[in-house]
């Protein structure tokens, strides 16, 4: 069964762009300007921004339902991030090379499933959570600090 993960739109988040880091602040909002190769995931494009990037750290409403599920969480955002990554049966290395925590959702977003896996593995998972007809989407979490990490649905 295929699969697509999408990554989030930008437009959220254009407006933050080159603000002072004063003005984020007001938006409870902080830049860090990436030093590792690793660490810093935009949600965006899906890829860890490289060193040197600048990247926006802030709350994000990633289950916006209204349910008990409704959450939010810090996210990563690179910062002038455009193209929104969507790809079919293709797992980006941001998730790829983490332990991530799969939550399978309904229609209305209540949580039907839930498992943690090794990025490397999570084609099973996904599988078998769209294996169940009632399972609509799937939201991928980074496992250790619990951030949201994209959306996985039916391709």
């Amino acid at each position: 069964m295929a699969f697509r993960i999408s990554g989030l739109s930008p437009e959220p988040f254009r407006h933050l762009y080159g603000l002072s880091d004063a003005e984020l602040a007001k938006h409870g909002v902080k830049r860090y300007v990436v030093d590792t190769p690793t660490g810093y995931p935009d949600r965006i494009e899906m890829r860890d921004a490289s060193p040197g990037e600048t990247v926006l750290l802030l709350n994000h409403v990633c289950q916006p339902a209204d349910t008990p599920y409704r959450a939010s969480h810090a996210i990563f955002v690179r910062e002038g991030a455009e193209e929104t990554y969507t790809q079919v049966d293709e797992v980006p290395d941001v998730i790829r090379l983490r332990l991530m925590s799969l939550r399978a959702f309904d229609k209305d977003g209540m949580m039907l499933d839930a498992d943690i896996v090794e990025g490397k593995e999570i084609e099973g998972v996904i599988q078998r959570f769209f294996a169940n007809p009632d399972v609509d989407y799937i939201h991928a979490h980074n496992a250790k600090r619990g951030c949201y990490a994209g959306r996985i649905d039916r391709a």
